[in-house]
């Protein structure tokens, strides 16, 4: 018979440590070797038995927040670790797997998925409660599509920028020529520029994008 996996559970509330306690200890594959309410409990533990998972609410007494998880991961690379939590909000998402969290699952999951959760981890995957991978997926892209943004944006002239403004607003070029005391035919030029700069090829693209620049370009003029 191979060994059992060991399982190390972190969680403030008792009732719900006593009862992930007893969904993993009748699993024939895993053993909790302890449970613990504190981030500070939590390292003195896996530093004396190195468990190969914990389960962790990061919201704990102890290390401030998301802390847990990268102290963890910094101290005990071997470790796995699975967030446990209530919190599906992007900015904690995006920390929790950022500091090395390789699952993420939500304390109104049922006990099924929670022990595949257990099970996917240990195997070295990558768990994701299915009702927070859409949002996942969407912050990385989002991320990466605002990064790529900024970059372009940051091509444009201060000009470009007041001219970019009033286009977000549906301003015609006539009324841009009129409102900086120049002729159409420079403001077209500039927003050929624009265009050229931000790698778009229509004015349906380029007014997208200055709605996608935020309220700063958004404020009125």
């Amino acid at each position: 018979m191979s060994a059992k996996r060991t399982v190390l559970i972190t969680e403030p509330h008792s009732i719900l440590r006593a009862g992930l306690r007893a969904l993993l200890s009748i699993e024939p594959d895993l053993e909790v070797i302890a449970d613990v309410d504190n981030s500070y409990d939590t390292l003195r533990l896996i530093e004396q038995r190195l468990p190969e998972l914990v389960i962790v609410d990061f919201k704990l007494p102890g290390i401030h927040g998301m802390g847990i998880v990268a102290a963890i991961r910094q101290r005990f690379p071997a470790t796995k670790v699975l967030v446990l939590t209530q919190h599906k909000n992007e900015d904690c998402i995006r920390e929790a797997l950022r500091d090395g969290a390789t699952g993420y699952v939500l304390k109104d999951t049922n006990d099924a998925e929670l022990i595949l959760a257990v099970r996917s981890v240990l195997a070295g995957k990558t768990y994701l409660s299915p009702s927070i991978s859409e949002k996942v997926i969407h912050v990385f892209l989002l991320g990466n599509k605002t990064t790529t943004a900024q970059s372009r944006w940051d091509t444009l002239t201060q000009r470009e920028r007041e001219i970019l403004k009033l286009i977000a607003h549906g301003h015609t070029s006539k009324y841009i020529a009129q409102h900086f005391g120049l002729s159409i035919k420079t403001i077209e030029k500039h927003r050929s520029n624009m265009m050229k700069k931000l790698q778009l090829h229509n004015i349906s693209a380029l007014t997208n994008f200055a709605n996608g620049q935020g309220q700063d370009l958004l404020s009125p003029t």
